[in-house]
C-alpha cells in the first residue's frame, strides 16, 4: 500500500475542495452574513491545514498506484472531503449536531439530496449555495475534476480511480489518454449546467436560484432553495427540470457519440433503450392510474413526469405530494428508486445497465440448465461482456442485497414504520433521498437518531462509490504493505 502517494492525493482533493468553497464564502459575504463568513474562514482554515499536512506525508512518494489503493483513495478521499466540508454548516450553526452537518453535506456529495433541515429558507446564502453546489461537485465526481485538470497521467492509477468512483458496471476510456477522456466529460457537464441555467433564467428564475437548481438538476441531487421544493415554480420551470434531469441520467459517452457523428451507436444502445423506455411506460401507467386525481390531463401528465424522472435518476426534487397517489403508483416510484439511472451518468440506483447485465445472465444460466453443452455468451450492444465483469455485477448484486437488509435492521430500533425504514434506506442507499411515509416528499430525516444517520451516511456515501470502494476499507488486507 502506497501510503505517501495515497496521502499526496487525498491532499490535492482537499484543496480542490477548498477552493470551491471560496464562492460561498464570497456570497456570505455579499449577503452580509457574517455568522456564515466567520464559520467559512474557520473550514477553510481547517481543511487547509489538513491538505498541506498530507501533502507534506506525501512528498517524495514513489508513484507505484495499483487497484487496491484506487479504491481506497477514493474511499478516504470522499470520507476526508466530507468530515470537512461539513463544517460550515456546523460553525455557522445552521446544524447544530456535528452528525447532522455529516449527514447534510454527505447528501449532498453523494447527489442524494435528504435532508434534516426544517426550513431551507432561513438558512444563510452562502450555505444554501454551499450545499447545492456539493451535488454539482460530487455528480460527475470531484477525483474526476482532479483528473481532467491534474498534469499527472501515464503512471497507471488514473483509470484506477475512474473505475472507482465513476458509476456503472464497466467504465472505459473515451479516447486514448484518461485525462483527455475526464475532460470530455466535464466539459459536457459543464454545458448541460449552462443550458439549464439559461433555461431556467428564461422562465423567471432569479439567479442565485436557478444556479442551486441547475446544480442539483445536472447533479442529480435534489437539495433546494424552497422549503416547497420545485412545487411554488411555473409549470414551464417544472418542465425544464424533468427534461434536464432526464438528460444527466444518460450515459455521457452518448453524447460524446453524438459529437463525433456516431448517431447509430446511440440509437443502437440497449442500456438508453431500456432507460427511456422504463421511463415512457412508468409514465404513461401512472397517467392513467391518476386520472381524475388532478383538474387536467395536462396537470396529471406533467407531475407524471416529474415524478417518475426525478425518483429514476435519483434526483429527488418534488412538484407533489406523492404519498397521496395511489398504491399501483407508488409502488411504480418504489421500483424506480431501485432500478436508477443509466451507468456513466449522473444519477444513482442499481443502474440500468447493470440491470441488464443480470437479466441477460440470468437468461443465460437457464439456456444453460437445458442444454448444458452449449457455450454462449452475454452479449450488450452487440458486444460480449467480458465474464469478470459479469461476476462483479453478480457480487455488487449481494453486496447490494445485503448492506439493504443490515442497515434496515440497525435503523429499526428507532422505532419507526417498516415502510418509513425501508424506503430511508433505498432512498439513501440509492442516492434519492425522499422516501415514504416519516421520510416522503413533505417530511426529512431530522427524526432520525445518531446512530441511524450515521448508518443512512454510510449507505449514501457506499450507493454513490458503488460499495466496493467503502467495503475495502473494511478489509484488513487492504492495509498490508505488501
Amino acid at each position: 500500500m502506497n501510503y505517501k502517494m495515497m496521502g499526496k492525493f487525498i491532499g490535492r482533493i482537499l484543496m480542490v475542495e477548498a477552493v470551491f468553497m471560496v464562492p460561498a464564502m464570497l456570497i456570505s459575504l455579499w449577503e452580509r452574513e457574517f455568522g456564515a463568513v466567520t464559520a467559512f474562514m474557520w473550514s477553510l482554515g481547517a481543511i487547509l491545514l489538513a491538505a498541506g499536512g498530507l501533502l507534506w506525508l506525501g512528498r517524495g512518494s514513489q508513484k507505484k498506484f495499483y487497484a487496491r489503493e484506487g479504491l481506497a483513495c477514493v474511499g478516504l478521499s470522499w470520507i476526508a472531503m466530507s468530515l470537512l466540508g461539513c463544517l460550515p454548516f456546523f460553525l455557522s450553526g445552521v446544524t447544530p449536531n456535528y452528525i447532522d452537518a455529516l449527514f447534510e453535506i454527505v447528501s449532498g456529495f453523494t447527489t442524494t439530496g435528504a435532508s434534516i433541515l426544517p426550513a431551507v429558507e432561513d438558512v444563510p446564502r452562502g450555505i444554501l449555495y454551499w450545499r447545492s453546489f456539493s451535488h454539482w461537485l460530487g455528480g460527475m465526481g470531484v477525483l474526476v475534476f482532479l483528473l481532467a485538470i491534474s498534469s499527472s497521467g501515464g503512471n497507471g492509477f488514473t483509470m484506477h480511480l475512474l473505475r472507482a468512483e465513476s458509476p456503472g458496471p464497466n467504465v472505459g476510456k473515451l479516447v486514448p489518454k484518461m485525462k483527455k477522456t475526464a475532460t470530455i466529460l466535464y466539459l459536457i457537464y459543464i454545458l448541460l449546467t449552462v443550458l439549464d441555467v439559461v433555461f431556467l433564467l428564461l422562465g423567471g428564475m432569479p439567479l442565485f436560484e436557478a444556479l442551486c437548481t441547475a446544480f442539483g438538476t445536472v447533479g442529480t441531487g435534489g437539495f433546494g432553495v424552497k422549503n416547497d421544493s420545485i412545487a411554488g415554480y411555473s409549470p414551464y420551470i417544472q418542465n425544464v427540470c424533468t427534461v434536464f434531469m432526464l438528460l444527466c441520467g444518460v450515459n455521457f459517452s452518448c453524447y460524446y457519440l453524438l459529437l463525433v457523428k456516431q448517431v447509430k451507436s446511440v440509437l443502437k444502445d440497449e442500456e438508453l433503450r431500456l432507460y427511456l423506455g422504463v421511463a415512457l411506460g412508468s409514465i404513461l401507467v401512472i397517467v392513467w392510474n391518476l386520472r381524475g386525481f388532478y383538474g387536467t390531463l395536462s396537470e396529471t401528465v406533467r407531475h407524471a413526469s416529474f415524478q417518475v424522472v426525478t425518483i429514476m435518476t435519483t434526483t429527488g426534487f418534488a412538484t407533489t405530494d406523492y404519498e397521496l397517489w395511489p398504491g399501483l403508483s407508488k409502488t411504480i416510484l418504489l421500483c424506480l428508486m431501485i432500478l436508477g439511472a443509466s451507468a456513466g451518468s449522473t444519477g444513482g440506483g442499481f443502474k440500468c445497465g447493470r440491470a441488464l447485465l443480470v437479466v441477460k445472465s440470468l437468461h443465460r444460466s437457464v439456456r444453460q440448465v437445458v442444454h448444458p453443452q452449449k457455450v454462449e455468451v452475454v452479449r450488450l450492444n452487440g458486444h460480449t461482456v467480458d465474464e469478470k465483469v459479469l461476476q462483479n455485477t453478480n457480487a455488487y448484486l449481494a453486496a447490494y442485497a445485503l448492506m439493504t437488509i443490515l442497515s434496515f435492521l440497525l435503523i429499526s430500533v428507532d422505532g419507526f414504520s417498516i415502510t418509513t425504514n425501508l424506503s430511508a434506506v433505498l432512498a439513501c442507499f440509492n442516492n434519492i433521498g425522499p422516501g415514504f411515509e416519516a421520510v416522503g416528499p413533505t417530511c426529512n430525516y431530522a427524526a432520525y437518531s445518531s446512530f441511524s444517520k450515521l448508518v443512512l451516511t454510510w449507505d449514501m456515501l457506499a450507493g454513490r462509490l458503488e460499495i466496493f470502494p467503502i467495503l475495502i476499507l473494511l478489509t484488513r488486507s487492504t492495509w498490508r504493505h505488501r
